[in-house]
């Protein structure tokens, strides 16, 4: 299948150190407040193998929800180790990772949470940082929450950075309903801070495409995203967070 063939060439010898970066997800670099931590890291290259059995079968679909995808996780939880989740965390790449994040969130792998949660304040590959955000919601302790409020603290600030803040806002809320805390209100100044730069730039592009007599339906699309930018949603974690609980509630290990 053609969705795979980033792990065929991932391999290749003759891919400069750029495009392997960019495959593997870290599409913007920066330096930041956490780049003194130590992300956990395979001590050997991941094999194709493991690849093709662990990783590529799953990564693309884990914001399922539906009674076909449980089922078939269900069907594999007895042959997910502790291994299998680590291999995939620890190798550098957003695919992988996430990966390995769902996997620790199913078979309820809380000893995991320092891992995943240096991953997301990291911040070193694009496309994985929901994955974790949802995890650690689910995790609902308070050493995975604090993972999603360092960082709100720090990258709502970043205003030329748009990651996953808007997915770790909502994975915090979702904290607050089922705890009934308040955590997110003391980031919320910074939230709307942070949308406001975005919605700027939102605005800009806006009147750019009107002045060029641009696409009527991109001008509406363009407009109806950057009324929405502020508003935070937490129907689509439920949902993923409830497909979790299904998961770990069967008892085939």
């Amino acid at each position: 299948m053609k969705i795979f063939n980033w792990f065929k060439k991932k391999k290749s010898t003759d891919m400069t150190e750029e495009l392997k970066l960019h495959l593997a997800g870290a599409t913007v670099r920066h330096k930041g407040k956490f780049d003194s931590l130590i992300s956990y890291s395979n001590d050997k290259e991941i094999t194709q193998e493991f690849i093709d059995k662990w990783t590529a079968p799953f990564y693309f679909n884990l914001h399922k929800t539906d009674g076909e995808w449980i089922n078939l996780i269900i069907g594999l939880k007895s042959e997910i180790t502790d291994d299998i989740i680590l291999t995939n965390l620890g190798d550098f790449n957003w695919r992988t990772r996430q990966t390995g994040a769902f996997f620790a969130a199913i078979m309820d792998k809380k000893e995991f949470t320092e891992i995943i949660g240096t991953h997301l304040i990291k911040s070193e590959v694009c496309y994985a940082g929901s994955e974790y955000a949802k995890v650690l919601a689910s995790f609902n302790t308070e050493e995975s929450i604090s993972y999603l409020e360092q960082y709100l603290d720090y990258y709502l600030l970043q205003k030329d950075l748009y990651f996953d803040q808007r997915q770790v806002m909502e994975a915090l809320k979702f904290t607050d309903l089922v705890n009934n805390t308040n955590r997110i209100d003391r980031h919320l100044d910074n939230w709307r801070g942070f949308i406001y730069d975005r919605r700027k730039s939102e605005l800009k592009s806006i009147e750019k495409i009107k002045k060029e007599n641009g696409d009527p339906k991109m001008i509406e699309h363009l407009e109806k995203n950057s009324a929405w930018l502020e508003e935070l949603d937490t129907v689509w974690i439920k949902e993923r967070i409830d497909t979790i609980e299904r998961i770990k509630a069967a008892n085939n290990v």
